[in-house]
Parts: C-alpha cells; sequence; structure tokens
C-alpha cells in the first residue's frame, strides 16, 4: 500500500491540469438529456421500500440519469430492473458514518461487485482524519478502490464537508486522489449541511483534472444544480433529479 504523502502549503498551487467548470455547466445544462447524464438518481431512506426502488430504476431508463444509487440491501433488486440497460447501479458503503471496519468495507465492496454493482459511494472514517491518523484513512479508501478497481467499477470518496474545516477538506480530499479515488464526493445528506459551492470549488480547485468531483446532499431544485456545475462539480447525487429536470424543461 501506498504511503500518504502529506500535504504542504505549496501543493495547494500546483497546476494538476485545467477543468473548464463553465464548458462543462453549460453543455449539462443544455437539454434535460445532458443533464440527466451527470445525475445519480438516488434513493436512500432507510424506509425505501422494494416497489420505491424499481420506481425509482424506471424512471432512471426513461430519463437515462447516469447511475441510480440504493442501500446496499437493494443491490440485487436495482441490478436486476437495469439489465440489459446500459444504467449502472452505485450502492453506498459505510454509510453514513464512516465508522466501519476496513474488513467490513472489503466484504461489502466484494459483494457487492459480485451482485454487478459498478460504482461504489463510501464515507471517509471521519473521526479518523480528525484524530490525525491519516494513514487509517489512507488504508480504508485505498482497501475499497482495490476492489473496486479490480472489478471495473468507480469509488466516490465522501468527505462530509459539513463536519470538517478547510485544512481538514483539503487533507481528506488528497488522501481520498493518492488512495484511489475516481471521485470525490462532498455530503451523504444525513449530516448538518450538504453541497454548498464553495466547498465543490474548493474540492475541484485542489483536485484539478485528477479525479471528479461530486456534489451530494440537499440538492433540490435547478439553481442548486446550476450553481454547483458552475463550481466544479461534474456529477450531481439528489433524489430530485425527475423535479430538476422538469424545471430545466419550463425553464
Amino acid at each position: 500500500m501506498a504511503a500518504t504523502t502529506p500535504i504542504q502549503e505549496s501543493d495547494l498551487e500546483f497546476d494538476y491540469g485545467s477543468f473548464d467548470s463553465a464548458a462543462f455547466a453549460a453543455q449539462s445544462l443544455s437539454s434535460p438529456q445532458t443533464l440527466a447524464a451527470v445525475i445519480d438518481h438516488a434513493l436512500l431512506k432507510p424506509d425505501a421500500t422494494r416497489e420505491q426502488v424499481e420506481n425509482r430504476c424506471k424512471e432512471a431508463i426513461h430519463y437515462r440519469f447516469a447511475c441510480v444509487i440504493v442501500n446496499p440491501v437493494w443491490a440485487s433488486t436495482a441490478v436486476r430492473v437495469l439489465h440489459g440497460t446500459g444504467i449502472p447501479v452505485g450502492v453506498v458503503i459505510g454509510y453514513p458514518f464512516g465508522a466501519s471496519l476496513v474488513s467490513t468495507l472489503r466484504q461489502e465492496a466484494a459483494a457487492l461487485m459480485g451482485l454487478g454493482v459498478r460504482e461504489l459511494d463510501m464515507v471517509i472514517p471521519i473521526g479518523q482524519l480528525k484524530s490525525g491518523n491519516h494513514q487509517a484513512v489512507h488504508h480504508a479508501i485505498y482497501a475499497v478502490a482495490a476492489i473496486a478497481h479490480n472489478h471495473g467499477a468507480l469509488l466516490k470518496v465522501t468527505l462530509e464537508t459539513a463536519l470538517l474545516s478547510v485544512a481538514e477538506k483539503l487533507r481528506a480530499g488528497e488522501i481520498a486522489i493518492q488512495a484511489g479515488a475516481n471521485f470525490l464526493k462532498t455530503s451523504t445528506g444525513f449530516a448538518s449541511g450538504g453541497a454548498t459551492p464553495g466547498d465543490v470549488a474548493l474540492l475541484r480547485g485542489m483536485a484539478g483534472a485528477r479525479c471528479g468531483v461530486k456534489a451530494s446532499g440537499g440538492i433540490r431544485t435547478l439553481a442548486d444544480v446550476r450553481a454547483l456545475l458552475e463550481a466544479g462539480a461534474n456529477r450531481i447525487g439528489t433524489s430530485a433529479s425527475v423535479t430538476i429536470l422538469g424545471e430545466l424543461e419550463v425553464s
């Protein structure tokens, strides 16, 4: 396992390649179809039913969302409904606290890969980060990334930005990228706050073109989406996907 390199102040000014947020936002907002292609259609309510999960998958087929995100218990249901459609199933692990054992994360990731899941959204061990145990944070992410990438799957790493200082956000983001994250993700939607344009811009400024940035948590309107895309997000996670597309259709 690669060692975690401490963030130096000079790293924050390093050119990691450019991501044209304005151009990406304009393209994504040009039609309901292009916007749907960057939205993770999420259903993570603890009381979600099989019927609701199946309906969420059918909506994804109709609108062609980037992905359907569900809890692990509904992975096989979503894979069954979306089979052959080209729309991947994403599943959250270590949610929403990031407090699972690494062995549990490995086992869950491997099991989900076997079910046909192709995107994983994990939460960093937030308490370990705040305790200064950065190697533990790297270890947890690396363990999941290795399994996901071995199966051709993407890994989105949730920082839970509402709970972190600016320095912690930068530290966590850099560790996640070094450990193999395909996306830095802002929030679970279960903490005290969700995605903000400021946090997205911070993460994009650090990540550059090295990985994606997913804005998630509290995104309910087209105005929210527009602000987050313009700040640098290239994936949006929301349960209000259909309503947001409807706003774009009439705008």
